[in-house]
């Protein structure tokens, strides 16, 4: 089993050792791709689901630091923090796996807090739009979650 998510058509696949290949809609980078700390760019290359987070949150749990707020995310929630970087639901933590591209040093994937992550349902995918982080939908975490492991293997190109 791997994930393998498209920059370029903003995709998602998993691809199942049964051969089954599930697909999802995404939003990456608004800014595009990168691996420098500080570019809000999603990163690039082979990297590990290093943790999953949030098992058994209700929809739309609220998540800030990798912990649950007590907020369950609402339209009203969402008009009374319009800047706030929304990570809802379940959060797929990554860690890159290529020393100097995408981990240790300034490149550090897991230092910067890249996830695969739940977004409000008004969140547009399909087109770029977070800050370095994949974006789904709150439907498509759960499912995803529910079937990767740690240490899964996730291509970003």
């Amino acid at each position: 089993m791997r994930i393998e998510i498209s920059l370029a058509e903003q995709r998602l696949r998993l691809y199942e050792n049964t051969g089954h290949v599930r697909a999802y809609v995404v939003s990456t980078a608004s800014k595009g791709s990168g691996e420098r700390a500080g570019s809000n760019c999603t990163p690039r290359g082979l990297h590990i689901v290093r943790a999953k987070i949030g098992q058994s949150a209700p929809v739309n749990t609220v998540f800030v630091g990798r912990r649950p707020t007590g907020e369950i995310y609402s339209p009203e929630l969402g008009a009374r923090f319009p800047q706030r970087d929304w990570i809802l639901t379940r959060i797929l933590w990554l860690s890159g796996c290529e020393p100097g591209f995408n981990r240790l040093g300034d490149v550090d994937t897991m230092r910067r807090y890249i996830y695969i992550h739940g977004s409000p349902d008004s969140v547009r995918m399909g087109t770029p739009g977070s800050i370095g982080c994949i974006r789904m939908r709150n439907a498509d975490i759960v499912e995803l979650f529910d079937l990767v492991v740690p240490r899964l293997l996730v291509h970003i190109a």
